[in-house]
């Protein structure tokens, strides 16, 4: 019962897009809290890791309890995470712009099922 609802949920949206975003930006989001000897810059620059990172978690967030919307993040997730391959330590030392691009394009890529319509009854040829 509780798994057949959890399938019917995230096949109704673009869950993994949402899913690799939301790793994405918690792993932008992570790195400026890392030890210094980990950082490739620390600082002021940091700051836009954590803002980049919340971003791309809020539009994982987005495409999955707003599925309508999922043109839009995934637009603004790939282009966050190429954003932050130079704002931020090497996008999440690559790790995190390949997985918000990857998340970018599986949530605009995603198209919900359409309804089984009843087939039409099938029509005689006229004489």
């Amino acid at each position: 019962m509780l798994l057949s609802r959890w399938r019917r949920w995230r096949r109704g949206r673009p869950f993994w897009g949402g899913l690799f975003a939301v790793l994405a930006g918690a792993e932008i989001c992570a790195l400026p809290l890392a030890p210094l000897k980990v950082m490739l810059q620390q600082g002021i620059a940091g700051i836009p890791s954590v803002l980049m990172g919340i971003v791309m978690i809020v539009l994982g967030l987005t495409a999955w309890f707003s599925p309508a919307q999922r043109s839009l993040a995934g637009v603004l997730t790939t282009l966050i995470a190429t954003a932050a391959l130079v704002l931020s330590n090497l996008g999440g030392f690559l790790i995190g712009t390949l997985l918000g691009i990857l998340g970018g394009g599986l949530m605009f890529a995603w198209q919900p099922h359409a309804a089984a319509r009843p087939s039409a009854a099938p029509q005689s040829p006229a004489p």
